[in-house]
């Protein structure tokens, strides 16, 4: 398995990690419990040593379902988790990043998980009603006291960042990043990551399942993607476009277009690490093939062609949880 390194925090994590979320909520197809933790070892047997869980998967479910898998092999993988909802309440409990309440979430995720300290805790979404100094400093405390070992943000803006990083330093950013959803480039988090440091973990580097050209238009109920501008069915029907011209690719290739979008991504910065998610044994060997699939600078220029030529229709959330980004 290759490994890369987060930034300059020192952790190294495999180049593809999981992304847990699926495993228990979301996608309206979750497995079952035993079937989820099996594909979890499955993953550790092929090399994955970096997933991704959160206390509002769930809610709560998904810590313990990650923990309970990880646990036999706590020593070779690197877990992270996250705070900053009212879990309690669900999806639409809003958001807290009081520090007290941080505390208590990191409390009962190293409880649910079974481990005795969290490799890497993220703020979820920015909570304005909090200055992230105090949001900086909590965690900081709760590093000094060997309760989490890294801290990182999800969908901040780059002046938090810095803000952040002044009180203690970011291991890394999970924001969305993808063929379709390229907004780091413009926004400057990946310039800011390469300037304090930091690494970035693109969460849905799979578009939740669209870049990899088989998922069909009509999803379940209970489907999180039913909410979302770029999956009505009139998106999904423009969208394929896009999917064509990255299948023209990865045929060429020899490959499939799941694993040319992972391996645009890992091109783009070293300090990149993709976390797709699946529920099936042959989607995360497919996913982890992307490991062998090198794009030289004709093919990356083709692709960027590619992308400028399509326009991508919808966007990523509802105006709702759009503003809960770039904070």
């Amino acid at each position: 398995m290759q490994t890369r390194t987060l930034g300059d925090s020192g952790l190294e994590v495999s180049a593809l990690g999981f992304g847990c979320m699926g495993l228990t909520s979301s996608y309206g197809h979750a497995p079952g419990k035993d079937e989820a933790i099996a594909l979890l070892r499955t993953a550790v047997d092929l090399g994955v040593t970096f997933f991704d869980t959160a206390e509002i998967y769930g809610p709560f479910t998904n810590e313990q379902v990650v923990g309970e898998a990880l646990r036999p092999v706590r020593d070779r993988v690197v877990i992270a988790t996250k705070f900053g909802f009212n879990a309690d309440q669900g999806v639409s409990g809003g958001l807290n990043s009081q520090p007290d309440h941080i505390r208590a979430v990191c409390d009962a995720s190293l409880k649910r998980l079974g481990v005795e300290v969290i490799d890497l805790f993220y703020q979820h979404r920015v909570d304005t009603a909090v200055p992230i100094e105090d949001v900086a400093g909590t965690v900081k405390d709760l590093i000094a006291e060997g309760k989490v070992k890294h801290f990182g943000l999800s969908e901040p803006g780059v002046a938090t960042v810095r803000r952040a990083h002044a009180v203690q330093p970011v291991a890394a950013l999970q924001n969305e990043y993808s063929l379709w959803t390229r907004e780091p480039e413009t926004n400057g988090i990946l310039d800011v990551c390469a300037e304090l440091g930091i690494g970035f973990v693109p969460y849905s580097p799979l578009g939740r399942g669209f870049l990899t050209g088989a998922l069909g238009t009509e999803l379940t109920e209970g489907d999180f993607r039913k909410l979302l501008p770029r999956f009505t069915p009139e998106a999904m029907a423009k969208n394929q476009a896009l999917i064509d011209r990255i299948r023209t690719i990865a045929d060429a290739k020899q490959a499939t277009p799941a694993q040319i979008a992972l391996a645009w991504l890992l091109a783009q910065r070293p300090w990149i690490v993709p976390i797709p998610g699946t529920t099936k044994r042959h989607r995360l060997e497919e996913n982890l093939g992307a490991l062998t699939v090198t794009l030289d600078d004709g093919e990356l220029a083709d692709i960027r062609a590619a992308l400028a030529e399509i326009d991508v229709e919808g966007e990523r959330y509802p105006a709702q949880l759009m503003a809960r980004t770039g904070n």
